[in-house]
């Protein structure tokens, strides 16, 4: 039984996975280190994991996360995470990891801070003779 879905679809230069059930040691986690690795294979370094569909994550699932975000940051790459649930952010209290990682409430707050700067459309001015 698959605990775990994984979608996958970029932003710019910035790749979104979005993950759906649970990351636990049954399958999940197997999952998401593979598609986090197979992404730095490819030479993406801007990785942003939107766990808005996240029912549990267990010890395993938060080792995963930590063994990618090491692994990313080691080789010139960012791991963000956004929209947690309740119960994953009440996890990521207990254990002290909300300091390990960045954390956002929502999707265009974290693909903002992969740039640093504001994403906006510019109108050009038209030029005065």
């Amino acid at each position: 039984m698959v605990n775990l879905y994984i979608g996958e679809r970029r932003e710019r230069d910035i790749t979104i996975l979005d993950l759906k059930g649970r990351i636990r040691i049954s399958g999940g986690t197997l999952m998401l280190h593979k598609a986090i690795r197979c992404l730095l294979d490819e030479g993406k370094t801007k990785i942003l994991l939107n766990l808005a569909n996240v029912t549990h994550i267990d010890s395993m699932g938060l080792g995963e996360l930590i063994s990618s975000h090491i692994t990313l940051a080691n080789n010139g790459a960012e791991l963000k995470l956004a929209n947690l649930t309740d119960r994953v952010r009440e996890v990521m209290r207990i254990t002290k990891l909300l300091t390990v990682f960045d954390i956002y409430d929502n999707e265009s707050d974290a693909l903002e801070s992969f740039t640093g700067q504001v994403l906006s459309v510019v109108e050009p001015q038209a030029h005065l003779m």
